[in-house]
């Protein structure tokens, strides 16, 4: 089949959310101006430089008390700042649970049941456990095409690793079992890792 998106693809679920699959999962974690925690989880995400470490997330949708975005982006565009938390699949209930539409002044760690630990760069909290977290500067926040889409980038400025995830001197992530989303209400998660050297390596 071949459809163009602008004139619809007939069918009963949008395969655009599937077909970039599996997309791991930015656990974004923000706090506003006025000292209110937000944790949402967002599976437009992904790592995009080494030096300095950057990272991008994208925004979707939006809630009527947030003037036309979410309680992540409007955070960040008050403070300039915000955590990437890693989310493993001892975690997907929270996770979920996070996802809500829930309104701004909910405080989604504690509807749910997450711990809290301060950032160590940035004044916004973490998921304490969590794999790793990646502390973040927004770099820029960029409106795209569409009325609640938007882009943020930001440049990771301190960087937390759980020590069991350790292995040999790499991040090991078959310690922990990455979530990764696969469109509609799919998931996966990653089990089975191999290598594969590049050409020219040793």
């Amino acid at each position: 089949m071949f459809y163009r998106p602008e004139d619809g693809h007939g069918l009963l679920h949008n395969p655009f959310s599937a077909i970039v699959s599996p997309r791991p999962i930015g656990w974004i974690s923000t706090r506003g101006a006025d000292g209110q925690d937000n944790l949402a989880p967002y599976s437009f995400f992904n790592a995009v430089a080494y030096v300095p470490p950057q990272v991008v997330f994208a925004s979707t949708s939006a809630k009527p008390d947030r003037d036309g975005t979410k309680d992540s982006v409007a955070n960040i565009r008050e403070t300039g700042v915000f955590c990437v938390n890693i989310v493993e699949h001892a975690a997907r209930d929270a996770m979920n649970t996070t996802s809500g539409p829930w309104p701004r002044e909910t405080d989604e760690f504690s509807h749910a049941g997450l711990a809290r630990e301060a950032c160590r760069t940035i004044d916004a909290a973490r998921v304490a456990g969590a794999p790793a977290a990646l502390e973040c500067r927004a770099s820029q926040i960029l409106q795209l095409a569409g009325a609640a889409n938007f882009l943020v980038l930001g440049e990771v400025i301190g960087v937390h690793l759980r020590d069991d995830c350790l292995n040999e001197g790499r991040f090991d992530i078959t310690r922990f079992q990455p979530l990764a989303r696969c469109g509609y209400r799919d998931y996966a998660v990653v089990r089975d890792v191999f290598s594969l050297a590049r050409p020219g390596e040793g």
